[in-house]
């Protein structure tokens, strides 16, 4: 796994041991992610929103891109597309993807590597396979999160952020036994490198088989762990969770998650995203590639795109849309 790594886990700092009088979040729920096509046809694992899980406040979905090989010109992405009121974030674990965008910008990210878009008041923009990837293919594996945006952040400026995968936060858990990516957020009074509008936590956690992590968790904070390979448990109960499941957390101070005693995936070990934020607990309307606060301000979206006001394909790339 390209993925930002370390050979020798014990020169990290390790995540401090939780106090023993602090509370335990239980598992409240394990959610299968049905599969679907999205973009030009790839398929993804979308545990949310889905009939099991309809809000993750304040996340709006999670798609998995699974370890994919493509052929020469398999490789698929997501066309030309607009986006308003939230933003996305793209980890790329495996392979190389290049954005474009209606402002003139873009930028590669591979191995690693998080792109951040802060949709805001309105862009479009487009991901896809490197020209190198579509001609020879390769493994693609990777991430995209979409977090909601509050009322009063809706109409900023669109930003990016391209967090490299060596700048994020490398740590280690207390028995030096797993290899904690923080991306974005604090934990363990560490942080990530990310800037987000909305207080998140957002790390890729990697356990060797029989390690465990048991790390504070801020209790303002909801609390999950999607399974990207390999198979353990989560919560002091041990739930057993495998690729492709969800483990949502009731209130607490601490969430476990326990790698199995034998790890069949390419890694060997036991690949598990943490993932959390304080609710929003706005109203929420949503189309498409949209998402605000009211059906007003999404009739407001859709024709702002449609006049262009949300800007407009540059023309180096009209034929790509």
């Amino acid at each position: 796994m390209p993925a930002v790594t370390v050979e020798d886990l014990l020169v990290l700092p390790r995540l401090p041991h939780p106090e023993a009088t602090v509370a335990d979040r239980p598992v409240r729920q394990v959610v299968t992610a049905p599969q679907q096509r999205e973009g030009a046809g790839f398929m993804v694992r979308r545990p949310f929103p889905s009939a099991a899980l309809h809000d993750a406040d304040p996340f709006l979905m999670l798609d998995h891109v699974g370890e994919t090989v493509y052929q020469p010109y398999e490789a698929k992405g997501a066309p030309w597309h607009p986006h308003r009121g939230f933003e996305t974030v793209t980890y790329v674990i495996d392979g190389t993807v290049v954005h474009h965008d209606s402002n003139g910008g873009g930028g590669v990210i591979s191995d690693g590597d998080t792109q951040w878009m802060t949709a805001g008041s309105g862009i479009l923009h487009d991901e896809v396979p490197s020209e190198e990837v579509l001609a020879k293919g390769g493994l693609s594996h990777g991430i995209q999160l979409w977090v909601n945006l509050p009322r009063t952040r809706k109409w900023a400026q669109p930003r990016y952020q391209d967090v490299r995968a060596d700048r994020l936060r490398l740590l280690t858990s207390e028995d030096g036994g797993a290899l904690v990516r923080l991306i974005a957020g604090g934990l363990g009074g560490y942080q990530g490198p990310g800037v987000t509008y909305t207080p998140i936590v957002y790390a890729h956690a990697s356990l060797l088989p029989q390690a465990r992590l048991r790390t504070g968790w801020d209790p303002q904070f909801s609390a999950m762990v999607y399974v990207l390979q390999g198979s353990g448990s989560v919560g002091p109960d041990r739930r057993p969770v495998r690729e492709g499941q969800l483990a949502v957390f009731g209130a607490g101070d601490v969430i476990t998650v326990q790698a199995g005693d034998h790890q069949r995936g390419r890694t060997g070990r036991f690949e598990v995203l943490l993932l959390g934020g304080v609710p929003l607990r706005e109203p929420i309307a949503r189309y498409g590639p949209f998402v605000m606060n009211t059906e007003a301000e999404i009739r407001q979206a859709v024709e702002d795109y449609q006049q262009g006001r949300m800007g407009h394909i540059p023309a180096a790339h009209l034929g790509t849309r």
